[in-house]
């Protein structure tokens, strides 16, 4: 039998210099043109741990890390060593009219982290571990209504968009899934007056949310999961970014001690390579929606427990284990949002720095003095939250560091690095972060020429 002469690799060296021409014409042109324009089309060519190097071979350290996936690290040998043997295998992968072993494998190993729910589902995503939620939901207690909170992200499949409170994401593409409501997050008295209806099948909510990285109150999380129980509403934690470590606790709720009835897990589950989504809940829930022989397949997806995917999660826990990256993620966080808050005093743009273990939001916040006031007016008038950019940019070309603003119009910059960073990273990110917004002081400088070239854009954008 003749074996195709097929080297992926060897094709992404020969064909990577037309990245942007194929993305052009076969992808997403527009995303494209915001690359050049903000000057991010570096070409990456590796990937190793926390670092990314282009092509001229300069290394970079990844705030960002796939949105939250790498959070072992890109390409981790434990994790590329698991799909191997997967792949060498011969494995009977997705018979379908079968059970997965490494499913079940999985499923053990999470639920003894979660040692309050009893039963997983897996999906390919995270969008559709919250479109599983919201059908578990209505399934298992026969009402309508999801209520979730305002600035909430949780996807953007339609039920997920609608649970998204976000109009940059919602326009264009509604009406949306009927029954949601948004109530204030940390508001408890608003989420009372919406389950007192006893309409509502569950309440989502994100423990720390990521557009912006919005803390909860002491109070509300604990506040929130009595309610529920007082109204039999189900309690959703959509721990999506926020778990597998990424707070310095398993789950973030853990930091709150809540037992929700439901947790969503995804992103870093997959080690980065293999999308994988996870819903856990307890067994009356699940048993209510499973609950005939003829409806054993109710609800499914048939890649979800690809044994790819499953052995990608498999490996992403021990790593974790191994290595005590929860453990790392709460110092190495703790301390990075100590040296991050020491420069607010100082700096007049600089307003909060806040998260937990390494999810941590840099918020900035209109001036005093005249001179930076009128140059941020100009921003804002523009287009609000560019100033953000002021800041993104010049990390990027100035210091080799890669972050997002944690939202759209939004002055939060949100930092989402592997576990894996070290102490030698962490004063990386003080230094550029330190240097860059000393610059942004100064005006006029560098830092508001780029403003004012932005500024242009946006301007042409809007004509």
């Amino acid at each position: 039998m003749l074996k195709p002469n097929l080297d992926v690799s060897e094709m992404f060296v020969e064909r990577q210099a037309q990245r942007s021409t194929m993305h052009s014409r076969h992808l997403n042109e527009q995303l494209v043109r915001v690359l050049k324009t903000i000057g991010y089309d570096v070409g990456f060519q590796k990937g190793q741990g926390q670092y990314l190097y282009d092509r001229d071979g300069a290394r970079y350290l990844d705030l960002l890390s796939g949105f939250g996936v790498f959070a072992i690290g890109r390409n981790h040998p434990t994790l590329r060593d698991a799909l191997k043997s997967v792949l060498d295998s011969d494995l009977p992968n997705l018979v379908q009219l079968d059970v997965s072993t490494l499913a079940g494998v999985l499923a053990e190993r999470l639920l003894e982290y979660v040692p309050y729910l009893d039963k997983v589902f897996f999906a390919n995503s995270g969008a559709e571990t919250v479109e599983a939620a919201i059908k578990f939901a209505r399934g298992a207690t026969g009402r309508p209504g999801i209520v979730y909170c305002g600035h909430s992200y949780h996807g953007l499949t339609y039920g997920a968009l609608s649970l998204t409170d976000d109009s940059n994401f919602r326009t264009g593409f509604e009406p949306l899934l009927p029954g949601c409501t948004a109530v204030p997050f940390n508001d408890l008295a608003a989420l009372e007056q919406a389950l007192s209806s006893r309409e509502i099948a569950a309440f989502i909510v994100e423990p720390i949310q990521g557009k912006g990285v919005n803390m909860p109150s002491d109070e509300f999380l604990p506040g929130a999961a009595a309610l529920c129980k007082k109204y039999g509403t189900i309690f959703i934690a959509d721990e999506i970014q926020t778990g597998m470590g990424r707070t310095g606790r398993f789950l973030a709720v853990e930091h709150w001690n809540v037992e929700p009835d439901m947790v969503l897990l995804s992103k870093a589950l997959s080690g980065g390579h293999v999308p994988v989504g996870a819903l856990l809940t307890r067994k009356h829930i699940f048993d209510k929606i499973f609950n005939r022989m003829d409806r054993a397949v109710v609800h499914g997806s048939t890649f979800a427990k690809n044994d790819l995917a499953m052995a990608a999660g498999i490996a992403t826990l021990e790593v974790i284990k191994a290595e005590k990256l929860i453990e790392a993620a709460a110092k190495r966080g703790a301390e990075l949002r100590l040296a991050l808050t020491r420069m607010v005093p100082g700096y007049e743009l600089l307003k909060e720095v806040r998260g937990k273990g390494l999810m941590i939001g840099v918020e900035f916040g209109p001036p005093k003095s005249l001179r930076l006031k009128a140059s941020w007016n100009v921003l804002e008038s523009a287009n609000k939250g560019l100033f953000c950019q002021l800041i993104t940019v010049p990390l990027f070309k100035d210091h080799k560091i890669l972050t997002q603003v944690a939202g759209h119009g939004l002055h939060t910059i949100k930092l989402l690095p592997s576990l894996t960073i070290t102490e030698e990273d962490c004063s990386w990110i003080e230094r550029a972060f330190d240097d860059v917004i000393a610059q942004s002081h100064k005006v006029p400088g560098a830092i508001w020429s780029l403003g004012k070239t932005l500024v242009d854009n946006a301007i042409r954008k809007s004509a």
